[in-house]
Order: structure tokens, then sequence, then C-alpha cells
């Protein structure tokens, strides 16, 4: 499952990230992304920045937030006690990823980490 801030970074010419990016398709993954890496990734940016995100979640395989994703993600939030909306879209991003059993790519691996999800850093 690919983090937003992976697809933000890589858009905006990261070296890291472009990295690990084109890594992940020299290898036999299936490469993901969700409702909420998807609306968090083309929330900001320039018309630019944001056309180029959209090329990058063209060649991902789109998992919507299945029910029970969804409410272990509300659960993973109670229990740690973060309300803020700040906080739902890693919610979501980790239920689905714990759904799927996916590991998360991210540059801000905290909240996955924190929710039991498997990481790669970079």
């Amino acid at each position: 499952m690919l983090d937003t801030t992976l697809l933000i970074d890589v858009a905006n010419g990261l070296p890291a990230a472009r990295t690990v990016f084109g890594a992940l398709f020299e290898q036999p993954h299936d490469l993901y992304t969700c409702d909420a890496v998807t609306a968090e990734a083309l929330s900001g940016g320039s018309d630019e920045q944001r056309e180029y995100v959209h090329s990058l979640l063209a060649v991902l395989e789109y998992l919507a937030t299945a029910p029970e994703a969804a409410r272990w993600a509300g659960e993973s939030r109670r229990r740690r006690g973060q309300t803020s909306h700040r906080t739902l879209g890693d919610a979501l991003i980790g239920g689905t990823a714990w759904f799927s059993g996916a590991t998360v790519i991210t540059r801000n691996p905290d909240d996955f980490v924190a929710q039991g999800i498997p990481v790669l850093t970079y």
C-alpha cells in the first residue's frame, strides 16, 4: 500500500521516493492505493503535480475500504486515543492495509507502526 507521502514525494521529485517507487515496479508485488490515499494525494498541489499524481495512481491497484477495514480503523483510533481529523486518513490507510495484508510504504511510519501495520520506509 503506497502511502500519500510516497506519491507526493515522487510528484515533487524527491530522489529517495523516486528510487523506491521505481524499485517497487521491478519486483513481483501488487501495488495498492486506497480511498484515503487517493483523496489525500489529490487534495493539494499545483495542477501539474495533481496531474502527475493522477498518472501514478493509474498504475496502482485500487482497494476500496472494506467495512471490516473501516471498523478496524475506528477501533485502532479509539484504542490510541486519536480522534483528530488529521489521524483519520492514516487510520483508514492502516485499516485497508491490515484487511488486505499489505505493507505500507511511507516516509512517516509512526502512525502505522503504532497500529501494528508492517511498514517500509524511505
